[in-house]
Formats: C-alpha cells, structure tokens, sequence
C-alpha cells in the first residue's frame, strides 16, 4: 500500500459539504467514488485537510488516500483521469506520492481562507461574492480585526452544536483587503486550526462593526464570553473559499 496526496478545486454550491454523508451529496464522496473507479479497488477512502460546510468553495483543499501502489504509468494518468470521472464541479489540480505518515489534516500547519464581498451590484460573481449594499466602514472593521491575531479561545464564532471541545486557535493573520475590481474587497484569515462556521461568523460580527451597530472593542468582549449568541449572524456560505493550506514541507512543489 503507498499513500498518495491530491490537490482539490471545488465548486461547494451543490454539495451539502466536505463530509461524506447520507441525504445528499459531498465532495468525500465524490471523489472516493472516482478512486474507486480508477484504481479498482472496492473501498478507497480520502481524508481532508478540513471539512468545508455546505456550500463553502475550495481552491487549496488536500486530502489523502491510500491504495495499492500505483505503476507509473497509472500515476503519470490519475489527474486526468479523476477529472473525467469526477462531476465538473469538482477539479483535481495536482497529485504526488507522500511518505507513509502523511496526514493531510493533522499536518497541516496553517490554513488560509478568504471571504469575498463587494460594495458595488454584481451579476457574474453574484454567487460566488457577498453584495454589502450599505458600503461598511473597512478601516474600523480593520482595527477589530487586530484583536483577533494570538492563540484565543473562539468558542463565541463556533456553531453552538459543534462536538469540537478544544475550541483554542491560534490566528497568525486577519484583516479586509481590496481587490482590483472597484468596490471588491476580501477577508484574509489565517490560523492553525479553524472552528465549525468560524470564519462566517467572524465576518458577520466584522461587518456589524464596520456598519456601526457594535464597537471595535465590542470584539474583546465577544471572545471573552466565549458564546456563540454574542456575535453577529453568520455571512452566507457561498462568498467563502478555503485558499490554502501550508505544510512543513511543501508537497506539490512550491504551492503547498
């Protein structure tokens, strides 16, 4: 048996999230279903560097899986073929081998994730970026952004019914960027580890800030209850997109 790594590009719209389940379709699924299918094998099965929720999008997903080891001309063969088996949404950028202790999730050593949002009426990227008709104020949301870098207890931007216990992040880089385009903006966040519907809901308490319906230091207080109803209302899913994840040592060549 070899273990393999694979980099994954994923339309989350469709999908009811990162983690096979019954009721509906997900990415775990999917492309344990095209492994199958390629390397023959009755059970193949992936693990993620996180579980995206439903409808969260991915540029820089890894995973990885385990399999009869591959002939070279097999291996020289899987991105292509994954992608022809695989439904278009979903997009396999890369693939290498990896030593055997490899693991896609407790390996990783930070996660990147942006949230994208615009002032300004869209109609190409109308599902792909949140419209904020009442332009907030970026330099404020900014400065509560601060507060947010360290190793903090997040328990008050964790969804109440999540299982996680160790509710501790350590946030290495947050704040609201403008793009090219006129009114387009990201939020760039980056952490060891992120919590269920983290990054939503820090941008729905951000963007309450921003419009002046809380204070900058209103964050302070919200990390301090440790308490889910205290901070704002979760942004939509569908503006948000796991960017990257970083490893020790890069593993597909110089993008991870």
């Amino acid at each position: 048996m070899s273990r393999y790594a694979l980099l994954l590009e994923y339309d989350g719209s469709e999908f009811n999230g990162w983690q096979r389940q019954s009721g509906g379709p997900t990415i775990q699924a999917s492309v344990e279903k095209a492994l199958q299918t390629f390397t023959r094998q009755k059970y193949v099965q992936i693990t993620g560097s996180g579980r995206t929720d439903a409808g969260v999008h991915a540029r820089g997903q890894v995973a990885h899986f385990e399999c009869e080891t591959l002939p070279d001309d097999a291996f020289q063969r899987l991105v292509k073929a994954l992608n022809g088996l695989l439904p278009p949404t979903v997009a396999v950028r890369a693939a290498t081998q990896v030593h055997e202790n490899f693991h896609a999730r407790y390996d990783a050593r930070l996660r990147r994730y942006h949230y994208y949002a615009s002032t300004e009426p869209l109609a190409l990227e109308r599902n792909r970026r949140l419209v904020i008709y009442s332009s907030p104020d970026f330099e404020r949301m900014n400065r509560a952004c601060a507060l947010l870098i360290g190793n903090q207890h997040f328990g008050a931007f964790c969804r109440t019914r999540s299982a996680t216990v160790n509710r501790i992040c350590s946030v290495r880089r947050a704040q609201w960027e403008p793009e090219v385009h006129p009114g387009c903006w990201r939020f760039v966040v980056e952490a060891d580890r992120f919590l269920h519907g983290m990054v939503r809901a820090l941008v729905g308490t951000l963007l309450e800030i921003g419009r002046g319906k809380r204070s900058v230091q209103d964050m302070k207080r919200i990390l301090a209850t440790q308490d889910r109803r205290e901070s704002g209302v979760a942004a939509p899913a569908y503006g948000l997109v796991l960017e990257h994840v970083k490893y020790d040592t890069p593993i597909f060549g110089g993008g991870n």
